[in-house]
């Protein structure tokens, strides 16, 4: 059986704060407010994920808080919902992600982050696709306040035998 699942998650920009994307550390502004790293777009993934897996959210697996989760880097913390899903006999399949941003451009990243949530995720990058699109000015984020990201996973799980 196919399952699917959609994450999403925003941040505001934070002075003071590494802006960090798919893991990767990007060096344009400042970076985004939030009790972990902010990564909105590991985030997105991992709500996904749990999502296909009827398995909570990121805030019930990593609560906001909780002091160990300060400054998390969200990789690992992505690595731990693969390891939970795998745990649950569940692969998966593929993700698909989009960031809505005005700022920084984010092509020259794109293959490293994809890279980057592949290994996390003991998966091929050719099964990682990484999307961003400007809101050509529109809303607090098309005013460059923030970053958002959408992202929806497809994950594979055997059915058991029904029992008669």
């Amino acid at each position: 059986m196919i399952r699917t699942g959609i994450g999403f998650d925003i941040h505001r920009f934070a002075a003071g704060r590494k802006l960090v994307l798919g893991g990767v550390r990007i060096k344009s502004g400042p970076g985004l407010a939030g009790h972990s790293d902010a990564d909105v777009l590991c985030h997105a993934v991992m709500d996904a994920l749990l999502g296909a897996a009827a398995d909570g959210d990121i805030g019930t697996h990593f609560p906001d808080n909780e002091k160990r989760w300060k400054d998390a880097d969200s990789l690992k913390m992505l690595a731990a919902v693969g390891k939970k899903l795998k745990n649950k006999r569940m692969t998966v399949v593929n993700i698909d992600v989009s960031v809505l941003a005005e700022k920084p451009r984010l092509a020259p990243y794109r293959d490293k982050m994809r890279g980057k949530l592949a290994r996390a995720l003991l998966l091929d990058k050719a099964r990682v696709s990484i999307k961003a699109t400007t809101l050509e000015g529109l809303g607090a984020l098309g005013r460059g306040e923030g970053i958002a990201a959408f992202a929806v996973a497809g994950v594979a799980q055997a059915i058991p035998n029904a029992k008669r």
